[in-house]
């Protein structure tokens, strides 16, 4: 997750610097969903990054307990959902053939993947916790620092 937001932070950063450049849009909501798309993906890139690092580092917080992972993970599903879907309403057809605007064509629609891969992986990532959680099962991370 944290990797494809990444991606989805440069593209669509780069979209949002390179419109405001020319300052021309696609369509007059295109420059806001960009707005909300980089959000988003600072968003999970940020907090996958430290749900991973407080799994790996055995943290027993507030912040690190199945509760809240459940809890973030919904809320992210449901902007990425939300981001994606409105960015596929805002295109004109699915197709980038011929015209001026080919490249700016083809990375709108990269955009448009990242944000349902993004979805998907939240929503994939969101069943297995519940499932996990609802199988009962223990998970014991042993915290390198008892070694020492």
């Amino acid at each position: 997750m944290a990797l494809i937001a990444a991606a989805e932070l440069g593209l669509t950063a780069f979209l949002f610097t390179a419109g405001n450049d020319i300052s021309t849009w696609a369509t007059p909501g295109y420059h806001s969903l960009l707005i909300v798309l980089c959000f988003e993906a600072a968003w999970t890139l940020v907090f996958s990054t430290a749900y991973m690092i407080w799994v790996v580092d055995g943290a027993v917080h507030l912040l690190a307990n199945v509760a809240s992972s459940v809890f973030w993970l919904l809320l992210t599903s449901i902007l990425w959902g939300t981001g994606a879907g409105l960015i596929h309403s805002s295109r004109s057809g699915g197709s980038c053939l011929g015209g001026t605007s080919t490249l700016r064509c083809r990375q709108t629609l990269t955009v448009e993947a990242l944000g349902w891969t993004e979805f998907g992986l939240c929503c994939a990532t969101l069943v297995v916790t519940v499932l996990w959680m609802k199988s009962g099962k223990k998970l014991y991370i042993r915290d390198s620092r008892t070694l020492v």
